[in-house]
């Protein structure tokens, strides 16, 4: 009799087994501590100590302090032109001349009526005394209406001596006005006109500039321009000389602000630098420092607009700042105050010399390690 054997385990046991061991095996692998993450590289920069102080850089363009074009009050020929454009003159030299013949002319005719009439009036007034020496001598020699006649001679002989003194006068202001002089020290640095040509009254003949002193014109926003009266002080540059700053001070604020820019005209003046000389036209940038008082709104920290951020409020408005020993990143709340040029002003919440995240504000978190890339020193490398 044939026997058949059962080969399958008894009550399974060993699949069981490897059951459990391959469980335990799975449960350790996911209990192994993970790898730690490196800390992330964030945008950051550190606070500066602004002390209240805003400096805020304008374009410019420079001008002479005096320039002016000179013309004739006359009309006439030019006989004499002896300034060429380049030229140096002083206060009272000759520019220009205008034929004074007829003007000498004219001058001469009034002096002469007026001393006809000057001769005429001395003796209309030995008439009048004469006449009223024998009135009182013999009442019935003369009569009152002699008399009266007598003054009234008088009267218009002085009338008319006066009016031909004041022609006179006009007529001497009119030869003198055939010279065109140099109003200042300066520099011719254009002409108008040719010598020999005929020149019209009020018509430009010459410019010429004081370039000892220079003006420096900008235009300032006119949600700035109440900072003028906090200026501490002012430079400027210009392209065309490198390197060289020189100092300013405002000369005057325009009233009124540009309809098409909204900025307002302001003048700054300065001395010509030694070693270099500052032409008119010359563009540049003039660097203005004030100093606001503590309650206003244009004092605060300045910090780029990408590293504010909202929470779920609204109205709260936050940053996140950098701990320099543990390199973790904590919120903290601000106070904002109005834009900036370059970002958003901080009345409140931050103090000089701590590190803020200024990119990436919605990617990081609370307590996050982080390495800093400080983007002022990247800048300054590139």
């Amino acid at each position: 009799m044939i026997r058949h054997i059962n080969h399958e385990p008894v009550s399974g046991f060993p699949g069981a087994l490897a059951l459990i061991l391959l469980a335990m095996l799975i449960v350790a692998c996911e209990q192994k501590a993970p790898e730690p993450h490196a800390p992330r590289l964030v945008n950051a920069m550190r606070i500066a100590d602004t002390s209240g102080l805003t400096e805020r850089s304008f374009p410019g363009r420079a001008r002479a302090g005096q320039q002016v074009n000179r013309s004739f009050r006359v009309s006439g020929p030019l006989i004499a032109f002896p300034v060429s454009v380049g030229d140096e003159v002083k206060a009272g030299d000759l520019l220009a001349r205008i034929d004074p013949k007829d003007y000498e002319n004219e001058l001469a005719t009034l002096e002469g009526q007026l001393g006809r009439e000057q001769a005429k009036a001395k003796r209309a007034q030995a008439d009048l005394k004469r006449l009223q020496n024998i009135f009182e001598e013999d009442p019935g020699a003369t009569s009152q209406a002699a008399i009266d006649r007598a003054v009234q001679a008088r009267d218009s002989t002085r009338a008319s001596v006066r009016s031909l003194q004041a022609s006179v006068q006009n007529a001497r202001d009119q030869l003198g006005y055939t010279e065109l002089k140099a109003p200042f020290d300066g520099i011719v640095v254009e002409t108008y006109v040719e010598n020999f040509e005929t020149v019209v009254a009020k018509q430009p003949v010459l410019r010429v500039l004081d370039p000892s002193s220079i003006e420096f014109v900008v235009s300032v926003p006119e949600n700035l321009i109440t900072l003028a009266p906090y200026v501490t002080g002012s430079t400027v540059t210009f392209d065309a000389l490198p390197g060289i700053e020189i100092s300013a001070k405002i000369k005057e604020i325009g009233k009124e602000a540009s309809q098409a820019t909204r900025t307002y005209p302001v003048t700054l003046v300065m001395e010509q630098p030694e070693g270099a000389e500052i032409l008119p036209g010359m563009a540049g940038q003039a660097s203005i420092t004030s100093r606001p008082p503590e309650d206003s709104t244009l004092v605060g920290i300045q910090v780029p607009a990408t590293a504010v951020f909202t929470g779920e409020d609204r109205s709260r408005n936050f940053v996140w700042i950098v701990d320099e020993s543990s390199r973790t990143l904590s919120r903290r709340e601000v106070e904002l105050g109005q834009l900036a040029r370059y970002g958003v002003l901080i009345k409140s919440g931050l103090e000089p010399g701590e590190w803020i995240v200024i990119k990436g504000v919605h990617s990081v978190r609370e307590g996050q390690k982080v390495r800093i890339l400080d983007v002022a020193r990247q800048d300054h490398a590139s």
